[in-house]
């Protein structure tokens, strides 16, 4: 996981973009069910007075005030006002409160919030006790008028009972009932209560409105950020795959096979993309939501905790029990994956061979099983899923249930604010919220981290064929002198050896043949000139310099090899022939396709190097694939040239043809090549016979028809005696 975790590092400023726009957004959103708590609680509830402390009241009503205030909160009542005489009041107020612009009125000052919060206080406490003096007069039908005349008829001894009540109510409630009265000295004071109300309204509204665009934003942000930085690594990570890949040896492909290497360059590539794009959002966004959820949901009321404390302890115990049920079935996946890959690829790629046997059922059947797999794997974690939804969604709801029948209670006697209530349950789903996200990543995250584990192989995997530190140079372009000493080869782990103790020296400008029974060792043994495979034990030189001291580019740069099977590209044959030579001109090309003996089906007139050719070379035939890859090989004109039995799929003329249009190309090449036929390396300059990893003859086609009796063996059953002699 470190390894994957590097290829985050060229991305940190998006990351911590990202990070820095989803704490704004995490903010933001947090703040919208305080300000609907506002909305509700003043703009609609309080008709927009937010204070139970009176903006103005006049002379009269601040006597009133004071006689109902406690004494020790007398002074710091009266502290809080300031006596404006008729036409003195600033313009704001004298706007709002138009009668100041007659009369004189006490102005309460502007304050500090705790000073304010003291202040509300003392007064809400002095008018609920001017309430309960009265018996639990209504405010809202009386004016301020009314409330004065009869607060003059309060005794003291139902005041100090009064006072007794306030002791033991719930402050809200004193507060509801003071800002009844408080709305009343507005109005008389020339004050429009509705419109201040609407005014409220519509300025808290309008600040959600801001945070909701704001946060619009931040998550496209971070959205751009992170898909930036999911696809950012993800073409990293395909082309550091694919570089490494393309650095190993036929054993390290081996050892992943071909459809594992694709399914981790895609499949698994994929899920770290999606969780690089998702891990940005979720990962850090979950824990911000579920603390800060929690704070807010505790500040608004700290009685109702016990519910936020179910609802985690729940819904972390079924996270758990679905993370033990699913993630051990991501691992299968991976691995069903790579088999429902091969088998699809094999069947496709052998498409033809099925057919002429018959055995389209049992590929079907073979599909099927590999289908059947992965497809019940899969329906188990989606099955899992679809269940853990349902039961998510009933623990909502349950929630939602629960507050809404606690928090009415604490409504109704006045403990909690219904905005309030309204507000703790947005944080609470929030907090819900904040837990499934958390939740999902647990299902992503371990599916995330195996495709990681399976990426991070490959990268990791050292290339068991590589160029040493200390490199050697050839002194120009190889003179193509080869020497086999003492060579012996085994396949990884086997226990016996498929070449043994092999010693040839090859000179520049021979023609060199292999001939042998099948699984003799022929293409195995040319196979480690250019170092497809190296050596177990002994070493290969090229003029004098171990193969093993060259870099790979310069020794295979002085090498034309063409495979058993002729390997063609999608394209079109101009650009199959370029692999050869990548700025060779129509010319060399047309010239190198005539050697070739290609020339037959690339027509010069017809402009046949822009002859489309399909995948794998499928639109063309067996022997058109092999001659268009020996004229590959001939374009590149290098010193070495490698046949790996690439003279199969020829009919005997063609390959007649071609061994005489090659010996004027080549003749001052060297040349190894491996064959069948005995007819194509009778004119070779040596010949060797291989049986069991090991050389049993070599000498020229004479010399080995006397001397070599499996080599004989194999002429005379090629060859009728006029053609051997």
């Amino acid at each position: 996981m470190k390894l994957i975790l590097r290829y985050v590092k060229p991305f940190i400023p998006l990351v911590a973009l990202a990070l820095l726009l989803l704490f704004a957004q995490t903010i933001l959103e947090l703040n919208l069910p305080n300000y609907m708590s506002s909305i509700v609680n003043v703009g609609i509830v309080q008709s927009g007075i937010s204070n139970a402390a009176p903006e103005v009241m006049d002379a009269d009503m601040m006597d009133m005030t004071l006689r109902f205030v406690d004494g020790a909160e007398e002074a710091s009542v009266k502290n809080a006002y300031t006596w404006v005489d008729a036409g003195k009041a600033a313009g704001k107020t004298l706007k709002t409160y138009p009668v100041l612009a007659t009369q004189g009125a006490y102005v309460r000052n502007k304050t500090d919030k705790e000073s304010l919060a003291a202040l509300n206080t003392a007064v809400s406490k002095a008018y609920f006790i001017l309430n309960m003096s009265l018996g639990g007069a209504d405010f809202s039908k009386m004016t301020s008028d009314e409330v004065l005349a009869q607060a003059a008829t309060v005794s003291e001894d139902a005041i100090a009972g009064a006072r007794a009540m306030a002791e033991e109510a719930v402050p809200s409630f004193m507060s509801s009932v003071a800002i009844t009265l408080t709305k009343g000295i507005h109005t008389a004071m020339g004050g429009n209560v509705p419109k201040s109300q609407q005014g409220y309204i519509l300025k808290i509204g309008g600040i959600m409105l801001l945070f909701s665009l704001m946060s619009g934003l931040c998550t496209v942000g971070n959205g751009f950020c992170g898909a930036r930085v999911s696809a950012g690594i993800g073409k990293k990570l395909r082309h550091d795959i694919y570089t490494k890949v393309t650095s190993f040896s036929s054993e390290d492909v081996d050892a992943f096979s071909t459809a594992t290497l694709i399914t981790r360059s895609t499949n698994d590539v994929q899920q770290v993309q999606m969780v690089a794009m998702m891990g940005i959002r979720m990962v850090f966004m979950a824990p911000l939501y579920a603390v800060g959820g929690i704070v807010m949901a505790l500040r608004k009321c700290a009685n109702m905790s016990w519910i936020v404390a179910i609802a985690v302890v729940l819904l972390l115990a079924l996270q758990v029990v679905t993370f033990k049920l699913v993630v051990p079935k991501f691992k299968i996946m991976q691995k069903l994956t790579d088999r429902l890959n091969l088998v699809a690829r094999e069947s496709l790629t052998g498409m033809l061979v099925i057919r002429a046997f018959g055995n389209e059922k049992l590929e079907e059947e073979r599909f099927d099983i590999a289908n059947k797999d992965i497809t019940e794997t899969g329906l188990f974690v989606q099955r899992t899923m679809a269940t853990l939804n349902p039961i998510e969604n009933f623990m909502l709801s349950a929630v939602t249930l629960l507050i809404i029948w606690v928090g009415g209670h604490l409504v109704a006697k006045f403990y909690m604010p219904v905005g309030d209530m309204m507000a703790y349950m947005q944080y609470v789903m929030q907090i819900i919220m904040a837990f499934l996200m958390i939740a999902q990543m647990f299902i992503m995250l371990p599916r995330a981290l195996v495709a990681a584990g399976r990426v991070e192989e490959v990268l990791q995997r050292e290339p068991t064929i590589r160029n040493r530190d200390n490199l050697k140079k050839l002194p120009g372009r190889a003179k193509g002198h080869i020497e086999f000493d003492h060579v012996s080869f085994k396949y990884g782990d086997a226990e016996s050896n498929v070449l043994e103790d092999i010693n040839l020296d090859i000179q520049p400008g021979q023609t060199v043949a292999f001939i042998g029974s099948t699984g003799s060792g022929k293409s195995t043994l040319i196979n480690l000139v250019p170092r497809f495979y190296d050596v177990t034990e002994g070493c290969i030189r090229l003029d004098g310099v171990d193969i093993r001291d060259l870099d790979f580019h310069e020794l295979r740069n002085n090498i034309g090899y063409v495979p058993q099977k002729g390997v063609l590209f999608s394209g079109d044959v101009a650009t199959n022939m370029s692999l050869g030579k990548e700025d060779a001109t129509d010319e060399e090309m047309y010239r190198a396709i005539q050697t070739a003996q290609a020339g037959d089906f690339i027509n010069e007139e017809n402009n046949g190097l822009s002859i489309a050719i399909a995948q794998g070379g499928e639109n063309v035939s067996g022997g058109q694939k092999q001659r268009l890859s020996i004229a590959r090989a001939l374009i590149k004109n290098p010193p070495i040239f490698i046949f790996d039995d690439s003279f199969s799929a020829l009919d005997f003329r063609t390959d007649a043809a071609l061994r005489k249009a090659l010996y004027a190309t080549t003749e001052n090449a060297t040349v190894l090549m491996v064959a069948q036929r005995v007819s194509t390396i009778m004119n070779a300059d040596q010949i060797f016979v291989l049986e069991e990893g090991k050389i049993v003859g070599h000498g020229t086609h004479r010399e080995l028809l006397e001397s070599c009796e499996a080599y004989r063996e194999i002429a005379e059953s090629q060859l009728s005696k006029e053609e051997l002699a």
